[in-house]
């Protein structure tokens, strides 16, 4: 018997019933997360052992070890690939993916797997915030960038970030101006649509989660912004994207190994 009629028994035996796959949306969110630089949410993922929970997760094989390895794995190289697409330099997503896939090779332990997981991840997450974040000299603004970045949540001003760095707003207000092109509100809230249009993508959060999530001071104000900023209301732009940008990506690399 070969492995497509013992797949077939499988698939027609009572243990299916009891395998159900979690939603893929966090998983995405996980991976834009890391590919965005985004440390702060890598972090809280890690400390959370979110890596390591086994409900919805499928099992590839019967070892705990080995099956956490495969997931390793995987992980590794969709983080690769996403990282790659937002500009990481080709040689060095696929070096750092060689270099922590044989790493594997000594590690013997559940605990040992998670741990080298959370370093991985932070580093492909620590490498692509340097990246992303590298297109001003100022360190002042780069200072303000990975503020705004890693508070993004929470409601942000120009005089929380005078105070924050020791400067006055008048001052910071004009430098930002001056090397970014824009004012600090208006990349704040390019920082807040972007964020807003991988939940709408990759999750099922209620606008109203979403603006709360970002500190919009209401929904209508989420709606009104977004709109102003994408061309279309928040629902429009989930019903034309949702999950598309994912099997898009995904496609890009199928062509282009």
């Amino acid at each position: 018997m070969g492995y497509k009629d013992e797949w077939l028994i499988f698939e027609s035996g009572d243990d299916m019933d009891e395998i159900e796959h979690r939603q893929p949306s966090e998983e995405f969110l996980f991976y834009q997360a890391v590919a965005g630089g985004n440390v702060e949410a890598v972090k809280k993922n890690c400390e959370m052992g979110k890596f390591v929970e086994s409900d919805g997760v499928g099992i590839l094989s019967r070892d705990p070890v080995t099956n956490l390895k495969y997931h390793f794995v995987i992980t590794t190289a969709m983080v690769t690939r996403l990282c790659r697409q937002k500009g990481m330099e080709l040689e060095q997503a696929f070096r750092l993916s060689d270099f922590y896939i044989r790493k594997l090779d000594d590690i013997y332990t559940e605990e040992g797997v998670q741990r080298l997981h959370d370093e991985m991840v932070l580093d492909y997450t620590e490498k692509m915030g340097r990246y992303l974040r590298k297109d001003t000299n100022s360190r002042h603004i780069n200072d303000c960038k990975e503020y705004i970045y890693a508070h993004i949540r929470e409601r942000i001003t120009i005089e929380d970030l005078a105070d924050v760095f020791g400067v006055s707003a008048s001052y910071l207000s004009r430098l930002f101006k001056k090397e970014t092109g824009i004012s600090v509100s208006e990349y704040i809230r390019e920082q807040k649509i972007h964020v807003a249009k991988n939940l709408l993508r990759f999750s099922d959060y209620p606008m109203i989660d979403i603006a709360n999530r970002l500190s919009f001071s209401s929904q209508s104000h989420f709606i009104q912004q977004f709109r102003e900023a994408v061309g279309v209301t928040p629902k429009k732009y989930r019903d034309e994207h949702y999950m598309i940008q994912w099997d898009m990506e995904m496609a890009d690399d199928a062509d282009n190994p």
